[in-house]
């Protein structure tokens, strides 16, 4: 469903950005701790102004103080847009609520049950039946 949504907004000109949580998370940490940021190759500011953020497989990331703050700061930031721009992000997980809750912080389960809309996806995984 989520490769469905980014291509049609692809084909509308639009800006997507489709990564898995754990990848998400250390590409910003990689990016915060280098000495040498290449402002041309900002992965960060990407993350925050492209208009369609997919985190796929939130969840499976490993977790610590630092990348809770980063995930905060980039759900937060959309969510609010104060990168001045209207951005929307899709999160799939395999989590329920009651997960997400005891996996993050309270401020993050909060912005995630009071800000997205949620869906429930049921049925055969689709690589399963290659």
């Amino acid at each position: 469903m989520s490769n469905c949504i980014a291509n049609e907004l692809l084909k509308n000109g639009k800006t997507v950005l489709y990564q898995t949580a754990p990848v998400l998370l250390e590409s910003v940490i990689d990016y915060k701790m280098s000495k040498q940021k290449n402002e041309s190759n900002n992965i960060y500011q990407s993350i925050l102004e492209t208009d369609l953020l997919i985190i796929d497989d939130l969840g499976t990331e490993t977790l610590n103080s630092m990348k809770l703050s980063e995930l905060f700061t980039i759900i937060n930031t959309r969510i609010l847009n104060l990168n001045n721009r209207i951005t929307k992000t899709i999160i799939s997980t395999n989590l329920d609520i009651h997960d997400i809750f005891n996996y993050y912080e309270e401020r993050i389960g909060s912005r995630i049950v009071g800000y997205y809309d949620i869906y429930y996806f049921f049925g055969d995984d689709l690589r399963f039946k290659k």
